[in-house]
């Protein structure tokens, strides 16, 4: 047996043709779709990138116990658990955030792994003179400035670097057994950088500033440059598109269809201008950002071209889902779910999900409703339990490391004490000020939706009948992954609630 995991970044369900739209140039998508299983209630769980790949390792929410940071020493990792069982895992990525200290011990758990270099912010390219950057731009895109210049052909974008890795990897070992590729691109993630002949799909007149990397911040743009981004995010997913494309015809040209796993889905989607706007987790998690595409294929029960209904989170499920492919057993750790039987006949495997940023607010849905649940106790501190003390790009400063705490173990921490380290420490600088939050407090407010009969979120229920339902599952999934005592106190919830 064989398993293929195609993993794009901000991939939005919205803009993709089986999830309704018209407008974008994505027929392998559409292709997918007929040879797979499309879920339509799938949603994500820890927010963003870093926090979502320790979910799909783990099988765990990470959101409730630390920011963005490695895999811990403790931690259950689906692609080693296959390593250490004889199956094959072979990583071929672009994301660039493996390769920083929040994310460096993700791709040792590998059996092998290429890194494809280029994408955004990259330390690729080395180069001591500034690049004529646009003035308006600003100096938060030199490296990605620099690393644009030596990308000219097609073949030289880091996705197409990735997926030719993937493919090459597909040709060696097509005739063997026991494998395990994640093909995972940072595509179409910011910024929207993709080769002319995507743009040329969706021609509009634009004499606008130079507009690709949209700030993570409220929209204020005209609208002629709202249009224009929007048309080179499809740009770059009609890229995505292509690509994925390849991995299709490659699965009909080895005849893999019989014998081979193939799951398609993303991290998270982003805004591009809705409810105002721009990008991810500053603002409430809106459908937009929180409701993604998700496709798998399983040949043990060959059911393709349907669509399924049961409420799934791909980061906590994926794991357990290859487990079994492969024959083996989740770890006792892992709270995720299989979805052998889901995939096959639309078995329901949770009641609701809860998903969610470092600190933010704790949103939860049961497939129809989303309540979004903010903090209500704003005095409460919050902690980091780590043993991998460091941030996106760098390790903890000495000033937040020296008042930590030693925190007994959770029950997944396998007997291991932690490192309690406040989170709110301020920075060592003249104004003492705290270090920004991934969110923003005021936009948070609570908030219950129906998204059967308001996809847009356009319109706030008032119904204290199920927002004390929603309240009690997110209790009760706290509970589960043994949130910190802190986390139900700030959201005003007993744990025994």
């Amino acid at each position: 047996m064989k398993a293929i995991f195609v993993m794009f970044d901000s991939l939005n369900r919205h803009l993709l043709p089986p999830y309704g739209c018209e407008w974008t140039h994505a027929p392998n998508f559409a292709r997918l779709a007929q040879r797979t299983v499309t879920f339509d209630k799938s949603y994500v769980c820890s927010m963003p990138c870093m926090p979502a790949r320790r979910d799909l390792h783990t099988s765990r929410p990470n959101f409730l116990h630390r920011s963005w940071g490695p895999l811990e020493p403790f931690d259950d990792s689906v692609p080693e658990i296959l390593k250490k069982a004889g199956i094959y895992s072979h990583l071929a990525t672009d994301h660039q955030h493996y390769w920083e200290d929040g994310g460096c011990t993700y791709h040792p758990r590998y059996s092998s792994f290429e890194f494809l270099r280029g994408q955004e912010g990259d330390a690729w390219i080395g180069q001591v003179k500034d690049p004529a950057i646009p003035p308006h731009l600003g100096n938060a895109w030199r490296q990605d400035w620099v690393n644009r210049a030596h990308i000219q052909d097609e073949s030289q974008f880091p996705q197409a670097k990735t997926f030719a890795a993937g493919l090459e990897f597909i040709e060696r070992n097509a005739k063997e057994d026991n494998w395990f590729l994640q093909i995972e691109t940072f595509d179409p993630h910011e910024p929207f950088f993709a080769p002319q002949k995507y743009k040329d799909l969706y021609p509009h007149a634009y004499y606008g500033p130079h507009f690709d990397w949209p700030p993570y911040d409220r929209v204020t743009q005209s609208g002629e440059e709202v249009e224009h981004l929007r048309f080179e995010y499809a740009a770059l997913l009609s890229m995505c598109d292509a690509y994925l494309g390849r991995v299709l015809d490659a699965m009909d040209e080895k005849n893999l269809w019989g014998d081979t796993m193939l799951i398609v889905g993303t991290d998270h989607g982003f805004l591009l201008g809705e409810h105002e706007f721009w990008a991810k987790m500053r603002m409430p998690m809106f459908e937009e950002i929180a409701h993604t595409p998700f496709f798998v294929w399983d040949p043990r029960c060959g059911v393709r071209n349907e669509r399924r209904q049961s409420l799934v989170q791909p980061s906590l499920d994926i794991g357990p889902t290859l487990l079994d492919f492969f024959g083996l057993q989740p770890t006792s750790d892992m709270l995720g779910h299989n979805l052998r039987d889901t995939i096959a006949r639309d078995a329901p495997v949770r009641e609701a999900a809860i998903f969610g940023i470092y600190g933010g607010p704790i949103n939860v849905t049961d497939g129809r409703h989303v309540y979004m649940r903010p903090t209500q106790n704003a005095g409460v501190r919050q902690y980091h339990y780590t043993l991998m003390p460091t941030h996106m790009r760098h390790m903890f400063g000495v000033h937040e490391l020296q008042s930590i705490e030693i925190a007994p173990p959770f029950g997944f921490t396998k007997g291991c004490q932690l490192m309690k380290i406040d989170s709110a420490m301020p920075l060592p600088n003249a104004s003492g000020s705290a270090k920004a939050a991934w969110y923003w407090p005021e936009t948070q407010q609570t908030a219950l939706y129906d998204t059967r009969i308001d996809p847009q979120q356009q319109n706030p229920l008032c119904d204290a009948a199920i927002e004390k339902i929603m309240l009690e599952h997110i209790a009760r999934l706290m509970r589960e992954c043994e949130a910190p005592l802190e986390q139900f106190e700030r959201l005003g919830l007993a744990p025994a609630d």
